[in-house]
């Protein structure tokens, strides 16, 4: 190495660092969403605990996506949740930060686990609203709370469950849930009209498919349209093809539904398009696991991101 090469390889090096100490390395998170069907410790007047052997199940899915930030659906009382997170840690996956929502349904609820703290938490659990006369609570809530990943990275989670397929005496079930959907539409409206940039995640269990009125009102429309991640099964494509109808042919279905014998996609996970920009599509995945049915009759699925740069 001659003098002059010397000098500019010892002058590149002090540029790197310099604009390492400037401009910190990015950190990929993993973000989560998972409908437990029913995580309860003790009984209540319609629904039972559940089993040793399926929250074992529900502990061996979520080591295999080791996410960074949990949401949950049908979740029991604060010590399920508790017991979940104590037994996550024991295993391997420390996720010390949580939220647990007290909405209308006194059965099941929706929580938040966290590797990272919480700088603001906003619960939703007293909206309500009007149909065919009758007035009507959003039943599960909606849990949001803003996530400081680092120094210079933070990003608002929103979580929901909207009203279940099951048909009810006192109203149609897709009209209930569409109602809950524009209320939670509402929710995103006010947070990207007050932050256009904001990075939002938007997820849990829609209870319906994408092409729903109830999915399409949440997935809103022009500049504030949320991204559709679309988790799908890592098994190995090169290439699954396009539906005549549009849409790739991955297998990203979340939920079976055993009263029709079906496997269908209800469980999302939205992003705002600030969000997008720094979301790594390779490592964004619905679990694909043996056994996973003996937990949950739905699949998790999580998605990756890049905390760079604010």
């Amino acid at each position: 190495m001659n003098l002059s090469s010397g000098f500019w390889a010892r002058g590149a090096a002090l540029v790197a660092l310099w604009l390492g100490i400037l401009s910190p390395a990015a950190e990929t998170i993993r973000v989560a969403t998972y409908n437990l069907e029913t995580y309860l410790d003790a009984p209540t007047q319609t629904r039972q605990p559940k089993s040793a052997e399926a929250r074992a199940q529900v502990r061996r899915n979520l080591l295999a996506l080791m996410p960074d930030v949990l949401a949950l659906q049908e979740m029991g009382n604060v010590s399920a949740l508790q017991e979940l997170r104590e037994s996550l840690k024991a295993a391997g996956l420390d996720l010390p930060y949580w939220e647990h929502l007290a909405g209308f349904d006194t059965n099941i609820h929706v929580a938040i686990l966290s590797r990272f703290p919480f700088t603001g938490r906003r619960p939703h659990t007293n909206d309500d609203f009007l149909l065919g006369g009758r007035r009507f609570r959003v039943s599960r809530g909606f849990a949001e709370v803003d996530v400081q990943v680092n120094s210079h990275f933070a990003f608002t989670l929103l979580t929901a469950h909207l009203k279940s397929r099951r048909a009810i005496a006192a109203a149609d079930e897709a009209e209930l849930r569409l109602e809950e959907a524009k209320i939670l539409r509402g929710i995103i409206d006010a947070r990207l009209a007050g932050n256009p940039n904001l990075n939002l995640v938007v997820l849990g269990d829609f209870n319906d498919t994408q092409d729903s009125l109830s999915t399409r009102m949440i997935l809103g429309r022009g500049r504030t349209r949320l991204i559709d991640t679309r988790p799908a099964e890592g098994n190995d494509d090169d290439a699954a093809g396009e539906s005549p109808g549009g849409g790739s042919r991955r297998i990203t279905w979340t939920h079976f539904y055993g009263k029709d014998d079906t496997f269908s996609r209800i469980d999302y996970l939205l992003v705002s398009p600030a969000m997008a920009r720094i979301w790594v599509t390779n490592q964004t995945r619905v679990l694909r696991i043996p056994n996973w049915g003996v937990a949950s009759d739905h699949r998790p699925l999580v998605a990756a991101f890049e905390a760079g740069d604010p």
